[in-house]
């Protein structure tokens, strides 16, 4: 049993029954250039936990644990985005759109794929998710479960939206779950922070929080 000092306590887990879960590391919401970009937002937040999104991710390969990626991803047909998504704010690029980098949160498009440093490896789960969590529509779970995985790892872009949906949705399943502080960002970063408190609140009420050099410091023989 590994245990890493996490708050609001101490996070103890078997890297056997443990998956790294690596939530929305792409292109388009990563890279300069990307759709994230073209919103106006600032790339460079996101880009800068990459190096420690890698170090975790070669740690836990080493360890021999199980390791998961989602991607934002629709049809191209778009059949599987709901109209109040789809129609949601008013950005100068919908979904479906063609934008810097092929058609936005469209499978198989250039900007969909994962950022070149963090690519999936054989043997690693790759998720399509039409929805903001990894569990909605994906059979992630049942996965997970035939896998016999219970806790779960997080890290990934944003904080406040797919990562903290994720969460929530694994914590309604019955898992317990660690987010990795700076593996974790957001394009604003008031709501990071607003986030890593509602995580840990009350007692670990949605999981545990720790920094990278924690985990990997458990992970080590």
């Amino acid at each position: 049993m590994n245990g890493v000092a996490a708050s609001p306590f101490l996070y103890r887990f078997d890297v056997a029954r443990t998956a790294l879960v690596i939530i929305d590391m792409q292109r388009d919401f990563v890279e300069p250039g990307g759709f994230g970009a073209s919103l106006g937002n600032d790339v460079t937040r996101l880009q800068a936990i990459v190096p420690t999104v890698r170090e975790v991710l070669l740690a836990w390969r080493a360890a021999g644990g199980l390791v998961v990626h989602t991607r934002e991803a629709h049809a191209p047909d778009l059949s599987d985005c709901p109209p109040a998504k789809l129609q949601r704010g008013n950005p100068h690029l919908r979904i479906g759109d063609v934008g810097p980098m092929g058609r936005i949160l469209v499978a198989g498009e250039p900007g969909n794929q994962i950022v070149p440093a963090l690519a999936p490896v054989p043997g690693e789960i790759v998720i399509d998710k039409p929805g903001k969590g990894a569990f909605y529509a994906t059979g992630l779970h049942e996965m997970l479960q035939g896998r016999g995985i219970t806790h779960l790892v997080f890290m990934g872009v944003t904080t406040e939206v797919c990562v903290q949906t994720s969460m929530r949705e694994a914590n309604d399943r019955g898992y317990d779950c660690l987010l990795v502080e700076d593996g974790t960002e957001s394009y604003f970063p008031e709501f990071k922070a607003a986030t890593l408190a509602m995580i840990t609140a009350q007692g670990a009420i949605v999981g545990w929080v720790a920094p990278a050099h924690h985990l990997i410091a458990s992970l080590s023989p």
